[in-house]
């Protein structure tokens, strides 16, 4: 039973009254209650212990803990009746209907008839007497009871009086409120008595009195009555209120509708009539709302309780948006914060304190503010409710804004444990709530309060900028929305916006700006995004309104920043344009005005850079845009790769003559703007991690940006990621101090392998810091030790450098695999990427350039008589203090790179290793030093070139020149293909630099001797010893530099017409750029100039309609060609065609490193001359062509990569052994038959060859037949004149074999005599490497079996089966008992002038020992060296 009984009675006691009868059933049914009784005095213990409703008693009778009133108030009477508690159920039904009826439904009237008027006259007077003396409320009801009992009079009407009374003597709240609670028996009865009060003012043309608000507000504060009584009593209904509530947001929104719509002027002002005429209406008679009436009284008495109560049954600030309401919860606000706020006014002027306030005399009042804890007791509440309306009282919302400064310092300030840390963040997010909700709408509803805003921002600004944004994005996307009036303030913006933005103009910006300033003060959300909505359409419009935003108040400047990144950061807005191929002009404008508005007002960073940090991160560099802008506006620093020569010398300089000389614009007034930025990147720790998200994003550019966009648009993000890299790159190194920029840049290790940093980015950051490092280090030996010897310093220079250094050059080891280090040394790799121009050269001209420019000024100023006394001398002193800047600055620069260079000359002799050979070593300082560096920047171009240079000039041992030239200039193609636009530019720089020191050395002999005659760079020798001393017959000649010379222009040449031809888009774009910038150092040649000419003007006709881009390009250069026609020269005045004096050491020159068909270079002009001339008249632009046949590309490609070309020797030794294999099957051919189908076979390769030779190049100028002639002449003459030198054994051409396997089996087979007979008819003819034009038609067609001597013997090749031939009068007779020991083989071929050759193997470098004739055709090589070739061909 107690299982059952137990829970049942508890869910019975729960009020759910819907079950109550059923549950009395099931517990108290006559069944379960015999069966608790049938327990009696058995389990006594257990009825007691759980505490159930049944006991046992005595005498047999159950005893209840539950009295009978209870049980029959709850019970129903079929129960009771059962317990024993009533006799009969009927009769108990029947007595309860009789006491309900007489309780509710029947009506005691009073005898009216018995009262007396006599007696309200007499309670009147006793109610109206004068209170002042010691009338108390007691002795007054005691009289009014006596005036009842003798005059008989109605209780209830007396009260009504005593109402009355009060109502007119509302002041006496202390004498009323008592009597009336000691008269009154029933509340409800007074709450009727009002009610019918309110009712009956209810009536039209009836307003409820302010009196009877005050009574009931008192007596609902002293719990006379109740609300809920009252509230029914009051009109209008809430209902009522609500559809009020709605229509008038209709209303509003209609009205902002119709002033963003396109009105005729005669509609608009009838439409402002109408709103004139409900304005007034509404004016005229507003509502009688008892309810709003009643709260106001409540308020004003301070009764908090309740009135919250009341706007709880109201529409969000329905309430508070009367004004009257508004203003008494303002009081009701001072009176609350008033002893909080005068605590904290200590840094507040005396004159802003304002007057002392008097707490309410009511005790029942919010208590006031103590601390900051008791603002969260009712303040915040209080300011919840009253919202944007305390716009009605700015000086409660200077109060609330200096409560937040003075909370934010203590917060700030205070050390925090764990249990303050809560409280505080708790009371942080109060007011941050706060500012959402109350301050920033309220400000939207103050007319052009300047006041206001500038002391909201004394507390914004100590937020977080993130805080400060979130609360700018609620106001500017969700305030608006939630009340009539702020959406009508919205519509009227913009409107008004609209207006000035319309008659902005350059003109009028002072008059525009204070309208501006004006609305922004209050909206300034709404303005500005109007604003940049239209600077997005119209860019001309930024000039202007950057101009106009001077009288906007901190706020607003803060406000606008916010703007600007929301409107960068729009979803919406595609920041491409449509043809995917360029960035969208919106995003242009928008970052031109960050720059300008940045620049101009003080307006706080963080946000905008933490926004391009986010974007980084995301993958995504189109804002990168924006970085560039802030950077080049604020700090003058300036990326552009259209630089003049002279800015560019500028930059070389110091940071006084890069301001002064080296930037488009003159940099004026950025040491603040530069602070500014820096200090934003430093306190927000942006610095590093945008520099290595930068370095990171130029791959992921390419890589995962660039997977769908267009080819062109990949260049411009790469080109602008990179730019904005450097930009800033170079801001921090200018303007961080030397402790900043250590602490914060790692070593050159963890930023390549810990955080990928591509090497050229990574030096890029890192050389600041070594500069910074050097000199710190230089400073402490001199404090050290005190010397003004300039050896010592230099010493101690030197010191410093290896101190500073000797890190960096472990560190980079672990840059680069093992191998790399065989060849260059860490200390030179480490070299190369530390330095800059700044430390190789000192640019005097451009310092006396800016300081005549200077002194230009100063005499101008002197001589104008306008300028005022005064300026004159602030101009003069500011001109002289910069000229003198400049010179001290160029006397520290000089010092400093005759440090620098005395410490390279140190360095010199370990820089390069060159384990492997010197092709090698130049291969690597080429891939991994130049050519990443050389693309970096404009200045890093130059720095490359000079640097080769000063190699040069330092005679570093084991590197060649020569070599290195020859590898620059030989095939430009693959890297003008992979470079972007701008990467082009500065390649197109690099190459111009490098060739206008080729063209310095070319123009004067002197020149050559004095700078390259007796350096170890133009050896012509490989020692197998390593050893670069040499003597003079080593040296390369001027005469056969001239040739190499020309040789490289041919090469340019021939990859500009290959790229133009391509069709490629990028291709042509890059070659032109590159050929405009190296335009002042090629062409020189005139034949090489016309073929240019003629294939540039071909794009210019093709690309007119198609690309306009490259068309415009394309007529740039040609403009620019056609006017350098008169400074170049024909071919034989370049170099001499006519074949030198042959010195005894033209062996020797043989093996010359610089040119790739040695001997050519010295006599093979002379004889080719005729043959070439005839060919360059039948087709000028031939020189540009691609080789004829293969051995060209052949030793091109080993001059490149020897792992290439012996990889194709042994592919065609390889092919020649199957095609001899396929020949030796063959039935019925025999020797005869086999050597004449070789001879057509070469016949028709050779037609072939040509005719795919002339086909792109149809429609080109032809040569006149008078010069053809001419050209006859002098082929006819000049093949005299080698015939009678043939006999003095000058080399002429190398000749090249078809059929390298027959030949072989053959020549061992039957012997050296065999070979001799054959070896002519095998031998094909070839190409000059040496000469850029090609063969005469005359040359290219063979007449008879054997190959015309004169013509093959002028050039130098290798033949199909790798045979090196070289003539034989170049050889000792004491060679064939030299070779023939070591098992080697050697063939005798003779042409028709009788001129006999010698043909050898090129495996002879696997024999040990052998040596060649001492007349120096080559040295002893080293054992089983695989780069004979080069060696030969060099």
């Amino acid at each position: 039973v107690a299982d059952v009984l137990l829970p049942t009675l508890t869910t019975w006691g729960q009020p759910v009254r819907k079950s109550r009868i059923q549950l009395q059933r099931e517990v108290f049914s006559p069944r379960v209650l015999r069966l608790v009784m049938s327990f009696e005095g058995t389990n006594a213990e257990l009825w007691s212990t759980n505490s159930i409703l049944f006991c046992p008693g005595g005498k047999g009778q159950c005893g209840l803990f539950v009295p009978d009133a209870i049980l029959k108030e709850r019970l129903d009477p079929e129960t009771l009746e059962s317990l024993g508690l009533i006799k009969q159920a009927h009769q108990f039904n029947q007595k309860i209907v009789k006491i309900k009826t007489k309780l509710f439904y029947k009506q005691q009237k009073f005898n009216l008839l018995r009262e007396e008027n006599e007696g309200y006259a007499k309670l009147i007077t006793e109610l109206g007497q004068d209170l002042s003396g010691n009338i108390t409320s007691h002795v007054v009801l005691e009289s009014i009871k006596s005036l009842i009992g003798c005059f008989n009079l109605d209780p209830n009407r007396v009260l009504d009086i005593i109402l009355e009374v009060y109502e007119c003597r509302s002041d006496q709240d202390e004498f009323f409120l008592p009597l009336i609670k000691s008269y009154m028996c029933e509340p409800l009865t007074l709450c009727h008595i009002l009610g019918f009060k309110f009712k009956f003012n209810q009536e039209p043309n009836e307003e409820t009195p302010t009196s009877l608000y005050h009574i009931a507000a008192a007596l609902l504060h002293h719990k006379l009555i109740e609300l809920e009584d009252l509230y029914v009593h009051l009109m209008p209904l809430d209902a009522s209120i609500v559809e009020e509530h709605k229509r008038e947001i209709t209303e509003a929104k209609q009205i902002a509708r119709k002033l963003t719509m396109v009105v005729v002027p005669s509609e608009k002002m009838e439409d402002k009539e109408r709103e004139k005429e409900k304005e007034e209406e509404k004016n005229d008679k507003p509502p009688d709302n008892q309810k709003l009436g009643l709260l106001e009284a409540l308020l004003r008495i301070g009764d908090w309780h309740h009135a919250q109560s009341i706007m709880d049954q109201m529409p969000a600030f329905y309430a508070t948006s009367h004004k009257a309401i508004a203003l008494a919860l303002c009081q009701l606000l001072h009176l609350t914060v008033e002893p909080l706020y005068r605590r904290c006014l200590a840094g507040v002027p005396k004159g802003a304190k304002g007057c002392v306030m008097r707490p309410l005399r009511n005790k029942r009042a919010p208590r006031p503010a103590e601390s900051f804890e008791d603002l969260r007791r009712d303040v915040f509440s209080m300011l919840c409710y009253l919202g944007p309306h305390l716009s009605h009282d700015p000086i409660l919302f200077a109060k609330i804004v200096r409560l937040g400064k003075g909370f934010m310092k203590e917060y700030q300030n205070e050390a925090r444990n764990d249990h303050i840390k809560d409280k505080m963040d708790t009371l942080l997010s109060c007011f941050l709530s706060i500012a959402d909700q109350v301050l920033l709408p309220s400000l939207s509803l103050m007319e052009c309060n300047a006041c206001m805003s500038e002391e909201l921002w004394g507390l914004f600004k100590l937020f977080p900028y993130q805080h400060r944004y979130r609360l700018y994005g609620q106001w500017k996307n969700e305030t608006y929305t939630s009340h009539p009036l702020l959406v009508k303030v919205k519509a009227q913006t913009v409107d008004r916006a609209k207006y000035i933005m319309k008659r902005l103009t350059k003109e009028n910006v002072k008059p525009s700006g204070r309208q501006i300033g004006k609305l922004s003060h209050s909206n300034p959300t709404i303005l500005f995004d109007y604003i940049l909505s239209q600077i997005q359409w119209y860019d001309n419009l930024i000039g202007p309104v950057v101009d106009s935003l001077k009288y906007l108040t901190s706020l607003n400047y803060d406000v606008m920043a916010y703007c600007i990144i929301e409107a960068l950061a729009n979803p919406e807005k595609e920041k491409m344009k449509h043809d995917d191929t360029t960035i969208s002009s919106w995003l242009q404008s928008l970052a031109s005005l960050c720059g300008a508005v940045f620049r101009k007002y003080p307006i706080e960073l963080a946000g905008l850079l933490q926004y391009v940090t986010n974007t980084l991160k995301a993958g995504k560099s189109f804002d990168l845009l924006i970085l560039k802008e802030v950077v080049q506006k604020m700090a003058g620093i300036e990326i552009t790769d259209e630089m003049t020569s002279e800015q560019m010398e500028a930059m070389t300089g110091g940071e006084q003559l890069k301001a002064e000389g080296g930037y488009f614009g003159q940099i004026r007034n950025t040491k603040k703007s530069s602070q500014r930025l820096k200090d934003a990147l430093l306190d927000h720790e942006l610095a590093l991690p945008l520099c290595l998200l930068m370095a990171q994003q130029r791959n992921g550019v390419v890589f995962l940006e660039g997977g769908e966009k267009h080819l062109k648009l990949v260049g411009k993000l790469y080109d602008q990621c990179h730019d904005t890299l450097v930009q800033f790159g170079g801001f921090l190194a200018s303007n961080l101090s030397t402790e900043d920029y250590i602490k914060r840049v790692p070593s050159i290790d963890i930023l390549c392998n810990q955080f990928h940093t591509p090497h050229d980015a990574a030096f890029f950051l890192s050389r600041p810091m070594y500069g910074h490092q050097i000199l710190s280090k230089y400073d402490e030996l001199k404090k050290a030790e005190k010397s003004n010897r300039q050896q010592q310093k230099v010493h101690k220079y030197v010191a410093a450098c290896e101190l500073v250094m000797s890190p960096v050059h472990e560190a980079v080891v672990s840059l680069h695999p093992p191998r790399v280090w065989d060849d260059l040394r860490p200390q030179f790799y480490a070299t190369f990427w530390s330095l800059t121009m700044y430390d190789l050269a000192v640019p005097h001209n451009a310092y006396d350039r800016e300081v005549k420019k200077l002194q230009v000024q100063v005499k101008t100023i002197e001589e104008n008589p306008d300028v005022p006394m005064n300026k004159k001398k602030k101009e003069k002193e500011r001109c002289t203090a910069l000229q003198d800047k400049l010179q001290e600055e160029e006397k520290k620069q000089l010092e400093h790179v005759q440090r620098v260079l005395h410490r390279l000359k140190l360095e010199k002799d370990n820089w390069l290793l060159a384990k492997s050979t010197k092709n090698e070593t130049i291969t690597k300082f080429l891939q991994l030093c130049l050519f990443p560096r050389c693309i970096f920047s404009a200045i890093d171009a130059v720095y490359c070139a000079r640097f080769v240079e000063l190699v040069h000039q330092q005679k570093a041992p084991n590197f060649c020149t020569l070599l290195c030239y020859d590898r620059v200039f030989s095939d430009i193609i693959y890297t003008v293909a992979s470079c972007t636009e701008n990467e082009s530019r500065r390649y197109g720089r690099f190459l111009c630099c490098m060739l206008e020191t080729v063209t310095r050395w070319h123009s004067d002999r002197a020149v050559y001797e004095k700078e390259c005659g007796n350096y170890p760079g133009f050896l012509t020798i490989f020692r197998a010893t390593g050893f670069d001393g040499g003597n003079k017959a080593d040296q390369l000649d001027y005469e056969n530099f001239r040739h190499v010379v020309h040789k490289w222009h041919y090469k340019l040449t021939k990859a500009s017409v290959h790229c133009l031809e391509t069709g490629e888009y990028t291709h042509i774009r890059n070659i032109l750029i590159v050929l405009t910038k190296i335009l002042p150092c090629y062409p020189k040649v005139l034949n090489l100039g016309q073929a240019l000419e003629c294939r540039v003007h071909k794009i210019c006709l093709e690309e007119k309609e198609k690309r306009p881009d490259l068309y415009a390009l394309a007529m740039g250069y040609s403009g620019q060609l056609k006017g350098r026609k008169v400074h170049m020269v024909p071919e034989n005045e370049f170099h001499h065609k006519e074949q030198p004096v042959r010195s005894a050491t033209t062996a020797s020159q043989l093996n010359g490193p610089g040119t790739t068909a040695k001997p050519a270079t010295n006599a093979s002009k002379t004889e080719e001359g005729a043959c070439e001339d005839a060919d360059r008249s039948k087709d000028k632009s031939q020189g540009a062509a691609k080789p004829v046949n293969k051995a060209n590309s052949t030793v091109a490609k080993v001059t490149t990569s020897n792992g290439n070309a012996i990889k194709e020797r042994d592919d065609k030794e390889k092919s020649g052994k199957e095609k001899k294999e396929k020949k030796e099957k063959t039935p019925g051919s025999t020797p005869e038959t086999k050597g004449e189908s070789r001879r057509e076979k070469q016949r028709d390769e050779r037609g072939a060859a040509g005719k795919e030779e002339r086909a792109p190049r149809e429609g080109k100028e032809k040569t006149p037949k008078a010069d053809r002639d001419k050209q006859k002449a002098e082929e006819k003459s000049n093949k005299e004149d080698n015939k009678a030198k043939a006999g003095n054994g000058e080399p002429k051409e190398l000749s090249r074999e078809r059929d390298t396997g027959a030949k072989e089996s053959k020549t061992k087979e039957k012997g050296g005599d065999q070979s001799k007979e054959k070896g002519g008819d095998r031998s094909a003819v070839s190409g000059s490497l040496k000469s850029p034009v090609p063969r005469s038609e005359s040359a290219e067609s063979e007449r008879g079996t054997q190959p015309d001597c004169q013509h093959w013997l002028c050039t130098y090749t290798v033949s199909a089966d790798c045979q090196w031939v070289i003539p034989a009068t170049s050889l000792n007779v004491e060679m064939r008992t030299q070779f023939n020991p070591l098992g080697h083989f050697f063939q005798i071929t003779k042409g028709e002038n009788g001129v006999t050759c010698f043909s050898f193997p090129l495996n002879l470098r696997e024999s040990s020992g052998g040596r060649w004739a001492e007349s120096g055709v080559a040295q002893c090589l080293q054992k089983k060296s695989r780069y004979l070739l080069l060696a030969l061909i060099c």
